[in-house]
């Protein structure tokens, strides 16, 4: 599940509890949703949670080391060197396409972008159950 975009200026100026990760998790809803098939007009709602994180909860904790970990391989190493395989809970990794567009013959962007990882998702659903 993507969380948000990461801005690398942004990234190495922004504690955790000033980031936008913080930001978009602190305050969340979730809604389960079943697809009535591959390309489906419709959709039937299952489920809504909603979670308010306090900056002292375990799972925050554990979720602001993955961020302090990003954060510094950021700054030591480079945007470049950011991957999924870093986190436990969150992940720092390409977002887009990528590559070079066929059109153009020119370079895309490369852009990346925190994700919850599965177990966290997973987690947050238990949570607020």
């Amino acid at each position: 599940m993507a969380i948000t975009m990461i801005n690398p200026a942004e990234l190495k100026t922004h504690s955790f509890f000033e980031s936008h990760v913080w930001a978009k998790l602190k305050t969340i809803v979730f809604c389960a949703v079943q697809w009535e098939g591959l390309n489906a007009k419709g959709s039937k709602l299952l489920s809504v949670a909603s979670l308010d994180f306090a900056e002292d909860d375990e799972l925050i904790k554990e979720i602001k080391a993955d961020y302090d970990f990003i954060r510094a391989k950021l700054i030591k190493d480079g945007f470049e060197t950011l991957t999924g395989k870093d986190g436990k809970w969150i992940q720092a990794r390409t977002k887009g396409i990528g590559g070079v567009n066929p059109r153009t013959g020119q370079r895309r962007p490369i852009t990346r972008a925190f994700y919850a990882r599965t177990g966290l998702v997973k987690k947050i659903f238990e949570i607020a159950s």
